[in-house]
């Protein structure tokens, strides 16, 4: 039987600089990685999640297993298992429909409660949909996991005032600067992460933000949402001096902010400090920038200690939330088990059918029935047999609590009924 298992790792497991050899910076390279994976003759199911936070293959195979996955980081990434393993984590059949669950509700984000992950989790099902990748088993799996983040969010408090990171980067900002309404801001980037950043930047009355993207009708369409000025790209270094803040998200897949840059700015900010914020995995901006008298430059992994806090505050929500998880696990391994035992229900019925016909053919033999009387004895056969069935059938069903008594009352039930040779 196809079983489902996991290899990924994430923010608690990983430094950025591991993070960063494993992150799919764009859709493009996501669905390049896709297509390769689904000429594999081995995976028959696969899906791919990558976020500033987490790095994770899903995948389905009757032969899944650790050194199985880590062969596809492998070949995907050209990094060796020797690397990388002590930073990931494995997990297969409940394992990993739990940490997929968990995930889905928020629950092991840096920031618990924040709402953008599980619209991540939908773009990467989409992607994986629309590359042929996903099949019956990971559709099921994850429109459940959907389900089941909706309904975290829904019957607890978990998102009561939810924040995201982006939301840390400002409050990052308020404990380096105090009041925020003098200062100007630079945003490099049009994604979801630096429109979030720029409304709640926005909401705590910087003087201006201004907004450079490398394509620049969506640079326009970012400040127009939030009552920002675009900008060149090309002009981004030489604005660096007119700011408090950098904002930095993009999908590039090496440094755009380089040291040099940031020295040639400080030169005319006259000993005023200037903080920057790297949002992006891979990093927009060079480490050593950190190392200049004036700049804080903050990276996503230093917003643990600020995100911490927040997740402090709802624990007690946490705690209820994993009790839905785990009852909407059982349920979810429940028909995932009960799918080993179909095969069984469905050679009984064929048995019992085929003995039902042939009775049926004997005993009309020696009657003499015209064709409604033929009808009747036929329907009352058939409801004989179903009445029969259905309290074993029922019983069957509901032997799904695990994976022994799925295997031990399907072998039962052939063994009875002669069913080991169908």
């Amino acid at each position: 039987m196809r079983e489902i298992g996991l290899l990924g790792l994430n923010h608690k497991s990983a430094p950025l600089e591991i993070r960063e050899k494993l992150a799919f910076v764009n859709l493009k390279e996501l669905k390049k990685a896709l297509s390769l994976l689904k000429r594999d003759r081995i995976l028959k199911e696969v899906l791919i999640l990558s976020t500033c936070n987490r790095v994770e293959l899903y995948a389905v195979s009757s032969r899944i297993s650790d050194i199985l996955l880590f062969e596809v980081f492998e070949k995907l990434k050209g990094v060796s298992s020797e690397e990388i393993s002590p930073f990931c984590y494995f997990k297969v059949g409940q394992e990993a429909v739990r940490h997929l669950f968990i995930v889905a509700s928020s629950l092991d984000s840096m920031v618990i409660g924040e709402p953008q992950i599980l619209g991540q989790l939908k773009e990467a099902y989409e992607v994986a949909l629309e590359e042929g990748t996903v099949g019956f088993f990971l559709h099921r799996l994850f429109q459940r996991a959907f389900f089941v983040g909706k309904k975290v969010r829904r019957e607890t408090g978990i998102g009561d005032g939810a924040i995201s990171v982006s939301y840390v980067a400002v409050e990052l900002a308020r404990k380096i600067f105090g009041d925020l309404e003098n200062k100007r801001i630079i945003i490099v980037g049009a994604g979801e992460m630096c429109e979030l950043a720029a409304r709640h930047f926005r909401s705590h009355g910087v003087k201006e933000i201004m907004v450079a993207n490398r394509t620049w009708q969506r640079g326009v369409e970012l400040a127009s949402k939030i009552g920002g000025t675009p900008i060149p790209f090309e002009e981004i270094k030489e604005r660096f001096k007119e700011a408090d803040i950098i904002l930095s998200s993009t999908g590039a897949s090496r440094p755009l902010i380089f040291k040099e840059d940031v020295k040639k700015a400080l030169k005319y900010r006259k000993g005023k400090p200037l903080f920057i914020i790297d949002l992006a995995v891979p990093r927009d901006v060079e480490p050593e920038v950190n190392e200049l008298d004036g700049v804080f430059l903050y990276d996503i992994d230093d917003l643990k200690q600020v995100a911490q806090e927040h997740a402090n505050n709802r624990l007690n929500e946490a705690e209820r939330a994993k009790e839905l998880v785990e009852e909407e696990v059982e349920k979810f391994m429940s028909w995932y088990r009960s799918l080993e035992i179909v095969p069984t229900i469905k050679d009984l019925r064929e048995w019992a059918e085929a003995l039902r016909k042939s009775e049926m053919e004997r005993v009309l033999r020696g009657l003499s029935l015209d064709e409604r009387e033929k009808q009747k004895v036929e329907l009352l056969s058939k409801r004989l047999m179903n009445k029969f069935l259905h309290p074993l059938l029922v019983f069957l069903k509901g032997q799904t609590r695990d994976e022994d008594s799925v295997k031990e009352y399907s072998e039962l039930i052939r063994c009875i009924f002669g069913l080991e040779d169908q």
